[in-house]
């Protein structure tokens, strides 16, 4: 990937308050047109990256460029970027056509003009002939989609967005993560996006950065994060995942639960101590007699697509997702295929990366 699609770099970023880092030195790109999202617990920095792109904020050290240029002391309102709040923000006073308007009667836009990218914003977020009512009148969801209209009517060439979709219900958080990624890919440009909901995260995005305690852990797409976590810390904050210490006895062989698995991963050494980490929905339940290990069900939890199960084996309790339910009570086998093992690196350290030139 060339330099010059990165829109906004950000190199070497800490952020100091009251003598707490947030931030450790950090290194993050963002392409254009891309769909990044910022996850991670409570705390572990990302709104605080987040208000330094948007310039709410500024680095104790390091420095933020958008386009190659310096932007690390640029005001908010001089940068070409625009912010949606989790509390939205919006102008009781106002209705709903003049809440979009807010920004471009400012510019000193004519009225014509106005009432034309009001009439498209409106459309862009299917309320169409909502214009006159007073926000109070609206939905939660309304009022989210208001507000990304009224800053996406200032044309940014990147949205940000803190945790909008945390004040809906279930239901109506999973249409607007949907509407979202659909809105992005029709504007064309830009969003970051943070949240501490995983799901959100794996549906929405292009690119997800984990963080903790002001250090980016990883950063890939998706499924790469699904699949090939960094480390514990990431595999256990993504998805559900059974994490077992184990013993890396040589190139794609790792012992665990007094068992030698066949895996895919190589280049830990011989007799190296490992992290093993195995999905749920990862593992094959099948007769006891045929499974590389046999367990006891200890209790099992119907989910709504899939049975959890708690399978004991001795060694280890095994969590397991099958849509077929075994009985609580019942001896199974356990088989796991190569690929679904990944192996890691005990305790890694939080590193601070740039995103994989993928």
């Amino acid at each position: 990937m060339m330099e010059q699609e990165h829109l906004i770099d950000l190199k070497n970023i800490s952020k100091d308050f009251d003598g707490t880092t947030v931030l450790s030195n950090i290194n993050l790109y963002v392409r254009k047109k891309e769909f990044v999202t910022l996850l991670g617990p409570s705390g572990c920095g990302k709104t605080t990256t987040l208000r330094i792109i948007g310039g709410f904020e500024y680095p104790t050290s390091g420095t933020v460029f958008f386009e190659g240029k310096d932007i690390t002391a640029v005001p908010p309102y001089k940068r070409r970027v625009n912010t949606v709040f989790q509390k939205y923000a919006l102008f009781p006073h106002l209705n709903v056509q003049d809440n979009i308007a807010f920004g471009l009667k400012i510019k000193k836009m004519s009225r014509a003009e106005i009432g034309k990218k009001v009439d498209r914003m409106l459309e862009l977020v299917n309320l169409k002939g909502y214009g006159k009512r007073s926000v109070d009148q609206l939905s939660g969801g309304q009022q989210q989609r208001i507000a990304i209209a009224r800053a996406l009517v200032n044309e940014p060439e990147v949205l940000l967005l803190d945790e909008p979709l945390g004040a809906l219900d279930l239901k109506l958080r999973k249409e607007m993560q949907l509407e979202l990624k659909s809105m992005q890919q029709r504007l064309g440009i830009t969003f970051i996006y943070v949240t501490h909901d995983q799901e959100e995260a794996l549906t929405m995005s292009d690119t997800v950065v984990v963080m903790r305690d002001g250090h980016i852990l990883q950063i890939g797409d998706p499924k790469r994060i699904y699949d090939e976590p960094a480390n514990a810390f990431v595999a256990d904050f993504i998805g559900e995942s059974n994490i077992l210490r184990g013993t890396m006895i040589k190139d794609e062989m790792v012992h665990f639960c007094n068992f030698d698995f066949p895996c895919v991963d190589s280049g830990f050494g011989e007799n190296q101590p490992v992290d093993v980490v195995i999905r749920p929905e990862d593992i094959m339940i099948v007769g006891e007699d045929i499974g590389q290990l046999t367990g006891t069900v200890q209790s099992v939890l119907f989910k709504g697509v899939h049975y959890e199960m708690m399978i004991e084996t001795g060694e280890y309790a095994f969590k397991v997702h099958s849509t077929v339910m075994q009985p609580q009570g019942s001896k199974v086998g356990l088989t796991i295929v190569p690929y679904n093992i990944h192996i890691m690196k005990p305790a890694n350290d939080p590193i601070s990366e740039e995103a994989p030139l993928e």
